[in-house]
C-alpha cells in the first residue's frame, strides 16, 4: 500500500547538493514538492529537472520548497546540475537528495516491496518506479501524488496548476471543478447548506443541487 492523502510524509536525513537535509525541519512552515527520478544524466530527466529549475520563482511566490530524490550520488548530481542548467538555460537554485541507499524510495513506497536492486551496474530501469510526485503540507501531511511511467515526461504546469488548487482548498469547505485554475469560480462542499454557504462564500450560481459554485475566496 502507497502513501495515501493526508497521511504523514514519512522524515529523513539525507544527504544533498546543498548539504544535509532533515526533510520535515527542511521544510518548516512552507509546503514541499518531492519528486523523483530513477537515474541522473537521462534525458527525459535532464528536461523535468529543467522545468522544475525554471519555474522555481513561481514555487518560491507559494511558499513551497521543492526537492528532487535521485538515486546517485551527490557528486553526480552536482555534476548533472551542469547539463540540466544547460538545457534550463537557467540555476538549478534546488536541492537533489542523495538516495543511493533507497530508503527515501521504499520510505515513500516508490518501489515493490520485493523489487531487487543491485548495488552496482543499477540501471534506469532497475528503479524505473522512482517517478512520483509528492505535494505535502506544512504540517507535514501527503496532499497530492502523481506517478508517471517512464516514457512520459511530467507536466509541470499541471503540477504547478495542482499545488494552486490544493492551497485554495486548503482549510476550506470547497472544491475545485475541472481543469480549474485561480481566479475560476469553486465548487461549495455539500457540508454546508445553501443558506450556510451563501452566508460564507455570497451568492450561489446553483447548476444541480448537489453542484453549487461560488466565488473563489480570497487568501490570507
Amino acid at each position: 500500500m502507497g502513501l495515501r492523502i493526508n497521511e504523514t510524509a514519512p522524515d529523513f536525513t539525507a544527504d544533498s547538493t546543498e548539504g544535509e537535509i532533515r526533510f520535515h525541519k527542511w521544510m518548516g512552515d512552507s509546503y514541499a514538492i518531492l519528486f523523483s527520478h530513477p537515474r541522473d544524466f537521462t534525458p527525459v530527466c535532464t528536461t523535468e529537472f529543467g522545468a522544475v529549475a525554471q519555474l522555481v520563482p513561481e514555487f518560491e511566490k507559494r511558499n513551497t520548497k521543492v526537492l528532487g530524490v535521485s538515486v546517485d550520488s551527490v557528486d553526480d548530481h552536482v555534476k548533472w546540475k551542469r547539463d540540466i542548467e544547460t538545457v534550463a538555460g537557467t540555476p538549478a537554485n534546488f536541492a537533489i537528495i542523495d538516495d543511493t541507499s533507497l530508503n527515501v524510495s521504499k520510505a515513500y513506497d516508490m518501489l515493490p516491496a520485493d523489487f531487487y536492486l543491485p548495488d552496482a551496474d543499477r540501471t534506469p530501469a532497475h528503479s524505473a518506479t522512482v517517478r512520483t510526485v509528492f505535494i505535502i503540507g506544512p504540517d507535514k501531511k501527503v496532499r497530492l501524488t502523481m506517478s508517471y511511467p517512464m516514457s512520459v515526461g511530467r507536466n509541470f504546469a499541471e503540477i504547478v496548476r495542482a499545488l494552486d488548487a490544493v492551497q485554495a482548498t486548503d482549510g476550506e469547505p470547497i472544491a475545485t471543478p475541472a481543469n480549474w485554475v485561480p481566479g475560476q469560480d469553486v465548487i461549495v462542499a455539500l457540508s454546508l447548506d445553501d443558506e450556510q454557504a451563501e452566508a460564507k462564500y455570497g451568492k450561489l450560481d446553483k447548476q444541480l443541487p448537489y453542484l453549487r459554485y461560488a466565488k473563489q475566496p480570497e487568501q490570507a
